[in-house]
């Protein structure tokens, strides 16, 4: 019982002193708290200051960032506008250049041969300036510019007229130098030695312009007094040439007939023969006599009252095919009706041959003569591909002559056709008309042999 009072206190002892040590500990730890707090106090307010500063700092660097944002912003819009502006200006800037790049080619055909020479050089600067990769824009677009201050220059100066020096060929091809006078879209030109003079244009596979000469001389001074002066009258052609090369396109009717090859001659050789054969089988039915009916009314009278003697005798006063017809029908008028009928119809069948004949020619001519034509037409084709291989298609002068076959023979072969067709028609119905009235007349002789009187009027 002892050991335990013992123990008590010993754990008594043990715990008083963990007690001191434990509130010295705390203690110290207060102590220690508290300077710590102190630390911190001291600290904290110049720590406070500097966040402050800091923040203020953060807010100007925000302020800015936004307004370097803004001047981004503003630069990215005004960088979008000048870009656009640019490509506005480049649009435009290509515009003008293609505008003055068709001016250039448009003027240059609208240039006087005699022109060619005088304005060649700035022609030829303002066509090559754009593929020229030496010259800036500013460059290009001055030698395209000086191209239209030339144009308008000279349409100043064509007003009133303009005289400068050149050469010119005659129709002989020579080239003679002399002096040209451009009024409006007319130039005169008189040469130095005074051997030619007239209006000077564009012939067709020339480089040079030719003199067109005319038929008075006394025109030809008026021209060569005007260049030499510089004024005066001089003659006017107001269709600008194109009178006189109508006039040279005007041909022949042989010379178009020889354009068309070897073809055409048989299709014209056919329309003589037409007109021949029409000519010949009109005379021929016109000399037919057709008789009226008051000239067969008597013999028609004299059958139905079977008068066979009076209707002889009025038979023979007929005359051509239908007389002949009738004549042979009272011959054989007391014989069966049959045969009457037949002999009647093998005089009108002899004579419907006769008129017909040839006339088929006619029909042939009409059917052939387009097919000749188209014939010519292939042949003038196939004529046209072999120079087209040989020369190739730049030469239009060259190839003329195949299409001229092709087109004439054409042209002759639908003429003849329809020249063929009418004239078929005109003696088909004439010959019909022959043939239908023997037949009328057949009939009539027919039903009044057939249908005979009472005896008492006949007599």
């Amino acid at each position: 019982m002892k050991i335990f009072p013992s123990l008590f206190m010993a754990m008594l002892a043990t715990g008083v002193i963990a007690q001191t040590d434990m509130q010295s500990k705390l203690e110290a730890s207060l102590a220690e708290l508290s300077n710590v707090r102190k630390s911190i106090s001291k600290e904290k307010l110049p720590m406070v200051k500097g966040l402050d500063a800091l923040e203020d700092q953060v807010i100007d660097v925000r302020m800015e960032y936004q307004k370097t944002m803004r001047q981004l912003d503003s630069r990215n819009l005004d960088l979008n506008n000048l870009r656009s502006e640019i490509k506005t200006r480049q649009s435009e800037k290509n515009y003008i250049s293609n505008l003055l790049g068709e001016y250039t080619r448009n003027f240059e055909t609208r240039l006087h041969i005699a022109e060619l020479d005088a304005y060649g050089k700035v022609i030829e600067a303002s066509a090559l300036a754009p593929e020229n990769p030496n010259l800036s824009d500013g460059e290009i677009f001055v030698r395209q510019t000086a191209l239209v201050e030339a144009s308008i220059a000279r349409l100043q100066n064509i007003v009133g007229g303009e005289l400068f020096d050149g050469t010119a060929a005659g129709e002989d091809g020579l080239v003679k130098p002399g002096r040209f006078a451009l009024v409006g879209p007319v130039a005169l030109f008189a040469a130095s030695d005074g051997t030619l003079a007239g209006i000077a244009e564009q012939r067709l596979g020339s480089l040079e312009p030719t003199v067109m000469p005319f038929a008075d001389p006394a025109n030809a001074q008026r021209v060569a007094k005007t260049v030499e002066n510089g004024a005066g009258t001089f003659p006017f052609d107001p269709s600008l040439g194109n009178a006189r090369k109508i006039e040279e396109t005007r041909e022949t009717i042989g010379e178009h007939l020889k354009k068309g090859g070897l073809v055409v001659w048989p299709i014209v050789g056919m329309f003589f023969l037409c007109v021949l054969v029409a000519i010949l089988k009109w005379i021929q039915l016109s000399l037919i006599p057709m008789p009226s009916s008051k000239e067969v009314k008597p013999l028609l009278k004299a059958m139905l009252y079977n008068n066979h003697a009076l209707a002889e005798q009025e038979a023979k006063k007929i005359k051509g095919p239908t007389g002949k017809m009738l004549r042979a029908g009272v011959e054989h008028s007391g014989e069966p009706k049959d045969l009457v009928e037949e002999v009647m119809y093998e005089e009108m069948l002899t004579t419907r041959i006769g008129v017909n004949k040839w006339i088929s020619f006619l029909s042939v001519c009409a059917a052939a003569s387009p097919l000749l034509g188209l014939l010519g037409t292939v042949t003038g084709i196939i004529n046209t591909f072999k120079l087209i291989t040989v020369f190739g298609s730049g030469d239009v002068k060259t190839l003329s002559g195949g299409i001229s076959e092709a087109l004439i023979t054409t042209e002759v072969g639908l003429v003849v056709a329809i020249f063929a067709l009418v004239l078929h028609a005109f003696l088909s119905r004439k010959a019909k008309r022959i043939a239908d009235g023997m037949e009328q007349y057949a009939i009539l002789f027919m039903n009044r042999s057939m249908r005979a009187a009472p005896p008492q009027e006949a007599a």
